[in-house]
């Protein structure tokens, strides 16, 4: 066992085989520094950069508290979007393959009569988005009264005005002495609304985009180009070998005609918006994760927190709101440490602000173009 991943030592044989098997060779800062905390049984707001391994931060010492004998449940993990939901659900049962740990998702929009059938199976550990729980809590399906921990994944939008008091009613169906985590890519702005919630101040921890070298493995650019051009450069950027490409678009109404426009080209390509009906985003989803498409054409709401292995790159297609929509969209790509791309489609007016953007994270944002079907540097002789 490396000396980088003391907390292993701590936690139990079948977790730690586990470990070794998913060919993480040491820990993430956040990881390293979360586990210890969220093991001494303290709350905890901690703040990380996307990709930096955070799911695995709360799911180890969390599953490693769990009373397999006890069939009551233990654990109850929050998300703001079902997609979120789904792929902390697939890391649940990742981790607790070989245990007698059972695990169940539960999301609006689903047919509540099968999330009541999975209730039967008396789950330890639930994961779900706040409107669902909070339902099933009403219904008396699910009983809260041994829960020890609840997590708050990417809880700063939790804690925003929309589920702010149904987080609120969730967590207070617990007994006072539970555990509560809250994870985010971003600072939370209101950390009291935390020590509301719980009585109690949580511990803190932020971890700064140096602090691992996630972000180092990713190449941030951007193309100068006219509003009307930007298709056609998408266009050139799919026709690339070997691409898995996440595009951001504004408006589900731009969205419907860019992909109209790429399709006609020839473009294989998915849609995933909130409009959407829950299984029609699956098959998006799973469309690109299978490398049935190239590209995967995305609102920022319907995106948030999704983790796609192998993604090559990301595409500013609208420009960003702001920073922190710029550093959740480009976290995407190059998550525990992989390689990744991130471009922004920009007009003159907009390079400015992205050069601003780059100053802030202190990113090299740089100039590109597409070339003999490579992003290459600006100056490069032909």
């Amino acid at each position: 066992m490396k000396k980088d991943n003391q907390f292993l030592s701590n936690i139990n044989p079948q977790l730690q085989n586990l470990w070794e098997k998913s060919g993480f060779e040491s820990p993430t800062a956040i990881q390293s520094e979360a586990i210890p905390f969220i093991l001494q049984r303290k709350d905890l707001v901690a703040e990380s950069p996307t990709g930096t391994g955070k799911t695995v931060a709360y799911l180890i010492p969390i599953l490693n508290q769990i009373q397999e004998e006890s069939k009551s449940l233990q654990a109850v993990i929050l998300a703001p979007s079902r997609e979120l939901v789904m792929q902390i659900y697939q890391e649940v049962q990742k981790w607790t393959e070989g245990t007698a740990i059972v695990g169940a998702s539960l999301v609006g929009g689903a047919n509540i009569k099968r999330q009541l059938d999975k209730l039967k199976e008396r789950p330890q550990i639930v994961v779900g988005t706040p409107g669902r729980i909070l339902e099933l809590i009403k219904l008396r399906k699910l009983k809260m009264h041994e829960v020890q921990t609840i997590v708050l994944d990417e809880g700063d939008q939790l804690l925003v005005k929309e589920h702010l008091e149904t987080v609120r009613t969730i967590v207070k169906s617990t007994m006072n002495d539970r555990q509560l985590l809250l994870f985010s890519a971003t600072a939370v702005k209101d950390i009291d609304q935390v020590k509301a919630m719980i009585g109690r101040m949580p511990e803190k921890i932020k971890i700064s985009r140096n602090k691992d070298t996630v972000s180092a493995t990713v190449d941030h650019c951007y193309l100068l180009c006219e509003p009307r051009d930007k298709a056609k450069l998408l266009q050139k950027i799919a026709a690339m070998d070997r691409v898995k490409v996440l595009v951001f678009v504004r408006s589900v109404g731009s969205m419907t005609v860019l992909a109209e426009k790429l399709k006609y080209e020839g473009v294989s390509l998915e849609m995933l918006h909130s409009e959407m009906r829950k299984s029609e985003r699956e098959k998006s989803l799973r469309a690109l994760r299978d490398s049935n498409v190239k590209v995967l054409l995305a609102t920022d709401v319907a995106a948030r927190g999704l983790d796609i292995e192998g993604l090559t790159h990301v595409i500013h297609y609208d420009f960003p709101e702001d920073t922190e929509q710029y550093i959740h969209r480009s976290g995407r790509t190059g998550r525990m440490g992989a390689t990744g791309t991130v471009v922004s489609l920009i007009s003159e007016r907009e390079e400015r602000e992205l050069k601003k953007i780059g100053r802030e994270l202190k990113l090299n944002i740089l100039p590109r173009r597409i070339f003999k079907g490579q992003l290459v540097e600006v100056n490069r002789k032909k």
